[in-house]
């Protein structure tokens, strides 16, 4: 039953006591407070953890506004699992669902449930299909960066690095994401500015293995390959594990993006030359607020753009 239910069957009795005599007397009711689901990607990539750890801090700090569910995937391909997540959640009677969803489309289905069970939804981290939540006709704010414009900032760095012609080659995210799209974008832009080549463009799904394996077929197959533009920090660990594995550390440059502590220590030790913080542990605690606020006032709020920043060696 979720919270707007409740607070409503509390009314109606209290003012049923009243009609039928009862309004000399003493009854105290306890208000319950609303519960607040965050569903995240995958609890084994370091920025969903400090995501979590976040919004697990606002929430004790925040102990009498909300309760907090917190949701995690093993595997960030498990769209499957990430739909269960939601269902189990609006089932159980969550006021409001905080979603970091791992497909930009796949997901929408369980969303449009929620929305009819009376349950608010927040979208953070990867934006949803615009077009699909308008034919859904459901509104759904979103909480996060402007992926296309961070990725452009990391890739203009490296772009100083090198010279035009220079090869390329880029390890994106889930392609049917919408963040991911739009980091390729972004170093595509850059990349197309200075004039530099991107000889090759391959799905790395976020996965550090992967990525690792992605990367060594790339190297082989360019040796003269300059960079790899990874779209996450986890899969440019496991693109700096391949150069360091052919050999060519001082050839291959590798960026990044979201500012895990991993990261940082393969930046401080010049293995990755950048990477972009997008204020990861801020992400969950925005939406919950946004949420909240809805709850609050019934009006649901314009999406709301986060920042973004360049972290390179000398930011650390």
């Amino acid at each position: 039953m979720s919270y707007l239910k409740r607070i409503t069957i509390v009314l109606m009795a209290t003012a049923l006591l009243t009609g039928c005599g009862g309004g000399n007397s003493e009854t105290t009711t306890v208000k319950e407070k609303p519960i607040v689901a965050l569903i995240v990607k995958s609890l084994a990539n370091e920025f969903f953890v400090d995501m979590a750890d976040s919004a697990r801090a606002h929430q004790a700090a925040h102990a009498d506004d909300y309760e907090l569910i917190v949701n995690g995937l093993k595997d960030e391909n498990d769209l499957s699992q990430q739909v269960t997540l939601l269902e189990q959640m609006t089932a159980r009677g969550a006021d409001i669902i905080v979603v970091a969803p791992a497909d930009s489309k796949a997901l929408i289905p369980a969303i449009k449930r929620a929305r009819q069970s009376g349950v608010i939804v927040v979208n953070i981290d990867n934006q949803l299909d615009r077009d699909l939540l308008a034919e859904a006709d459901i509104q759904v704010p979103f909480v996060g960066p402007d992926n296309r414009a961070g990725a452009r900032l990391a890739a203009e760095h490296l772009a100083t690095k090198l010279s035009a012609g220079d090869q390329v080659a880029i390890i994106g995210g889930i392609a049917t994401a919408f963040n991911g799209q739009q980091r390729q974008l972004g170093f595509e832009d850059a990349m197309a500015a200075a004039d530099i080549n991107v000889v090759s463009t391959q799905a790395g799904n976020w996965e550090q293995a992967r990525a690792s394996s992605i990367a060594s077929a790339m190297i082989a197959e360019h040796p003269d390959l300059r960079a790899l533009l990874c779209s996450n920090d986890s899969m440019a660990i496991g693109a700096v594990a391949a150069v360091r594995q052919a050999g060519k550390t001082e050839q291959i440059q590798v960026i990044g993006y979201d500012n895990i502590g991993a990261a940082r220590e393969l930046l401080s030790q010049g293995d990755i030359l950048a990477t972009v913080d997008q204020y990861g542990d801020q992400l969950a605690i925005y939406g919950i607020e946004y949420g909240l606020q809805i709850l609050r006032n019934g009006h649901v709020p314009a999406d709301k753009q986060t920042p973004v920043r360049l972290v390179t060696a000398d930011h650390l």
